[in-house]
C-alpha cells in the first residue's frame, strides 16, 4: 500500500513539474528599438528537454542561438554577432507569460550599455523584418 501511494505522488510530483515548463517552440516576433529606429525580431526556438536551440532573424540576417537553455518559464541564450572581424555577444533572459516573452537583452559585458527590455509575441511576424537603412 505504502508502495502505491509513494508512486502515486513521484507521478504527481513529475508531472506538476512538466506542467510548470512553458512551451516556447515555434515563432516569436518582437518590435525592439534599435539604434536606426525601431527593428522586427524574429525568434525560432526549438525545445529538447531542457536545452534550447534554434535562430533569429533580424533585418540584418539570420544567427543561431548558442547556450540556450530552458528552466520552467525562464529561457536564457546568447546571439553572437560578428562585424568586421569583431565578436559581440547578445545574453537574453526571458520569462513566459501566456503567448508573450518578457524578455530583457545585454550587449557585450555588462556594464558597457544597459540592457534592454521587450516583449516577444507568439506567432511568425506578418511580414518580413525591414531592411536596413540606408
Amino acid at each position: 500500500m505504502m508502495r502505491k501511494l509513494g508512486l502515486t505522488v513521484l507521478i504527481f510530483a513529475v508531472g506538476s513539474v512538466a506542467a510548470l515548463a512553458a512551451d516556447f517552440n515555434g515563432k516569436w516576433n518582437a518590435q525592439v528599438q534599435g539604434r536606426n529606429g525601431t527593428q522586427t525580431l524574429v525568434f525560432d526556438f526549438h525545445v529538447d528537454g531542457a536545452t534550447l536551440t534554434g535562430k533569429i532573424t533580424t533585418p540584418r540576417g539570420d544567427t543561431d542561438i548558442s547556450n540556450g537553455k530552458v528552466d520552467g518559464d525562464t529561457i536564457t541564450f546568447d546571439q553572437v554577432l560578428n562585424f568586421n572581424g569583431n565578436s559581440i555577444t547578445i545574453s537574453y533572459t526571458g520569462k513566459a507569460n501566456g503567448d508573450t516573452i518578457d524578455f530583457t537583452r545585454q550587449f557585450g559585458a555588462a556594464g558597457d550599455r544597459p540592457p534592454q527590455q521587450f516583449t516577444a509575441k507568439r506567432g511568425d511576424a506578418s511580414a518580413t523584418p525591414a531592411a536596413p537603412p540606408q
